[in-house]
């Protein structure tokens, strides 16, 4: 007997279903909820790892260790194969994926009381924007991953059409579907026919009629909001007191973004830091910045910029909390300017719907349905950049976080039944 189930690997969260009696259902990974987030953190003072909200609780008691997110971004690079130290040792970042991906395996297997040996991986329709080989190597690095971790029988789905299978279980007559997943790192589209009488159908070929994706994702909007409002509390945008030069870009670029975050724990970025400070026409500043990568804030600060920018979804104000670094101190976010810092994002979301309609040789007056789903899909920015292409009464969602998982266990139960 086989025991399948759905895997979505995200980069901010990550879900397993599990078909028990036929029927698809989402596993409770921590504390009763099927959201995992996909954080690791290194313990080192109990020389353990943690996973999901517990990593990131340890790691803002300032516990010592290393946390780990975004860890997808970097599967179709060669840096997942690169090693990195935790303390004293070294680790492979594809280890690290694999330690995470075990963890969930093992606690779904917990929930339903049964081993697990067939899976079906969600993955964006490109890791890399036109890179045919890293989208390979993405899904080969992957498999091994999964194989490693014990299923016997391990296959793909794009998560677009995953998606796609979750909404239909709601559809009551024939809609041609525009599915828009909009996640941490990837934006991903399919248009699909979509109708009751094709759900149990384990084949759908014939009704995909386009896929597409592009690398763009809410860690992309995270580092906007970080540079236009964060970041100048730290120094950018000043100058050095030596020829009157501005402070190095790239340093604050490399903290703004989740994957580099780390590179700013090194002796040598300490160092550059020191200088800096030193040789910095406001002092108060980089000061601030000084005390984020002596302490090794970056983290904590990125996850204070995710919340002020899940924040103006909601509001058009918001404040990016920094209390942390020094006390009171917080910078101001604003919906529009925000909205201004991600403008090319913006377009190019816009014209990758266009690309995916295009591809499926459709008109955007043809779509009946825009399936919004993928934690990003709720950013007004975003919205009004599908918005530009296809009306906005189309626009239809569900469970914005768990429904590929939904929709991956869905396939699992199709395949391996």
């Amino acid at each position: 007997m086989t025991n399948a189930c759905g895997l979505d690997f995200g980069t901010s969260n990550s879900a397993i279903g599990t078909v028990q009696g036929g029927v698809p259902r989402l596993a409770a990974l921590e504390r009763g909820g099927a959201l995992f987030p996909s954080a690791i953190f290194f313990d080192f003072e109990q020389n353990r790892p943690l996973f999901g909200a517990a990593a990131i609780e340890t790691y803002m008691m300032q516990v010592e260790g290393r946390l780990m997110r975004a860890l997808k971004s970097i599967l179709a690079t060669k840096l997942v194969k690169e090693s990195t130290f935790l303390k004293t040792q070294r680790i492979t970042f594809e280890a690290v994926i694999g330690l995470f991906v075990a963890e969930m395996k093992t606690r779904a297997e917990a929930a339903i009381g049964q081993p697990l040996d067939a899976v079906v991986h969600g993955r964006p329709v490109h890791f890399v924007d036109g890179d045919e080989a890293a989208d390979r190597f993405a899904e080969d690095t992957l498999k091994v991953i999964a194989e490693r971790a014990g299923f016997r029988h391990v296959s793909f789905q794009y998560e677009p059409l995953a998606a796609a299978r979750a909404y239909e279980a709601k559809v009551n007559a024939e809609t041609l579907a525009l599915i828009c997943d909009i996640g941490g790192g990837t934006s991903d589209f399919s248009v699909i026919r979509l109708a009751p009488e094709r759900r149990a159908a384990p084949e759908r070929k014939n009704d995909i009629l386009a896929n597409f994706g592009i690398r763009l994702g809410g860690t992309d909007l995270d580092r906007h909001l970080s540079l236009e409002a964060a970041m100048p509390m730290l120094g950018l945008g000043s100058s050095l007191h030596t020829k009157n030069l501005p402070m190095p870009r790239q340093l604050f670029a490399d903290l703004a973004h989740w994957p580099t975050i780390n590179q700013l724990y090194t002796p040598e970025a300490r160092r550059m830091v020191r200088e800096l400070h030193a040789d910095a026409v406001e002092p108060q500043k980089t000061a601030r910045l000084k005390t984020v990568v002596e302490k090794q804030l970056g983290h904590r600060l990125a996850l204070s910029v995710e919340a002020a920018k899940i924040a103006l979804s909601a509001a058009p104000e918001a404040a990016i909390g920094m209390d942390f670094i020094e006390p009171g101190l917080a910078a101001p976010a604003d919906r529009d300017r925000f909205d201004d810092a991600v403008a090319g994002e913006r377009a190019r979301l816009a014209a990758a719907v266009r690309e995916t309609l295009t591809r499926a040789g459709v008109a955007p007056d043809s779509v009946g349905t825009v399936f919004l789903t993928g934690g990003s899909s709720r950013v007004p920015a975003l919205r009004k950049a599908i918005a530009s292409v296809v009306s906005p009464s189309k626009f239809a969602g569900g469970d914005d976080l768990l429904s590929v998982a939904l929709g991956l266990t869905e396939e699992a139960r199709l395949r391996y039944r």
